[in-house]
């Protein structure tokens, strides 16, 4: 039986399986994905190879970034020019690469956090994102800052904004950064339940409330898909608390959203989304830290699928 999830022309059929691994390769999980303009699939993993490139079809095309990373590899962008970004948090860095795998630029001093809490960067940056009509780099700074950083194409700092706090312009948790075609700056403010919108110096325009700990976005024919992690601490086994993917338009209207109430690895069903990417066909990928949140604590330990890919259907 097919599964399909959403309504109208946001309906989604998700793949039992997609992603074809050598053989003896292995995810371990997924905390990004990211999509080229040839609609070539880059995942993020934890795994020995930290950027395993996809085609289409799931055919593996090649893998980068061998001994650049931590076990903290945590946020990847791709931009308007094929440029990666990548976000670890373990070593406090962002690196830029070519969509070949050349290193192009890091940002941050490796294994030097600024003080936490400081507003300095980094201590701990969770994702970045390229301002296409001027090249700046826009880095949330979210585990031990609450802090957005705006950085010049070549790398040389520009300015800061926030502060921890629930109100307009502060953050409890900046977990990822996205872009849009009006130089519209998206926060996911994860732990505050919400998404910020500012203009490109950091200007508060508005906000998106009652998101469940969104993770991820990605922008695209002007809708925002954002993922949404499972419940905190405590109510983290809660159904109903995140575990699924909301599609939004550019003013933060809800158009839909889908995942199971119950969290899983089924068509359908979802662990912990972290990340999502979507093609130029329309098709949904989502990625998950699935081992972080679930599989290192089953007994024995296991990791869960941590990669899915959704068919667009019209």
């Amino acid at each position: 039986m097919t599964v399909t999830v959403g309504s109208g022309d946001l309906t989604f059929q998700p793949l039992e399986e997609w992603e074809k691994l050598p053989e003896g390769w292995s995810l371990h999980e997924c905390p990004g994905v990211a999509v080229d303009s040839q609609d070539n699939v880059y995942v993020l993993t934890r795994g020995e190879h930290p950027i395993i490139v996809f085609d289409r079809g799931g055919n593996f095309l090649g893998s980068f970034g061998e001994g650049l990373f931590s076990n903290r590899t945590h946020g990847l962008y791709i931009a308007h020019d094929d440029s990666v970004l990548v976000a670890d948090d373990g070593i406090h860095t962002i690196q830029k690469f070519s969509s070949q795998g050349e290193k192009l630029m890091e940002i941050g001093e490796r294994n030097n956090p600024a003080p936490k809490w400081s507003g300095e960067p980094f201590n701990r940056p969770t994702s970045a994102a390229i301002m296409p009509s001027n090249g700046d780099v826009y880095v949330s700074d979210g585990y031990g800052n609450s802090r957005i950083h705006v950085y010049s194409a070549a790398g040389e700092y520009k300015l800061s904004w926030g502060s921890p706090g629930i109100d307009a312009g502060q953050f409890i948790r900046p977990h990822n950064i996205a872009v849009d075609a009006n130089d519209r700056v998206l926060v996911a403010d994860r732990e505050a339940h919400r998404v910020q919108v500012f203009d490109a110096r950091g200007k508060f325009i508005t906000m998106w409330s009652n998101i469940h700990r969104p993770d991820a976005m990605v922008l695209r024919d002007g809708v925002v898909f954002v993922g949404e992690l499972n419940g905190m601490t405590g109510v983290d086994d809660a159904p109903g608390l995140g575990h699924r993917v909301g599609v939004y338009d550019l003013d933060g209207k809800l158009l839909e959203r889908f995942g199971d109430e119950a969290e899983g690895e089924g068509p359908g069903q979802f662990i912990a989304p972290h990340g999502v990417a979507v093609d130029s066909h329309g098709d949904l990928y989502v990625s998950e830290v699935a081992y972080t949140i679930r599989g290192q604590y089953m007994d024995p330990p296991k990791e869960p699928k941590s990669l899915k890919k959704l068919l667009r259907k019209r």
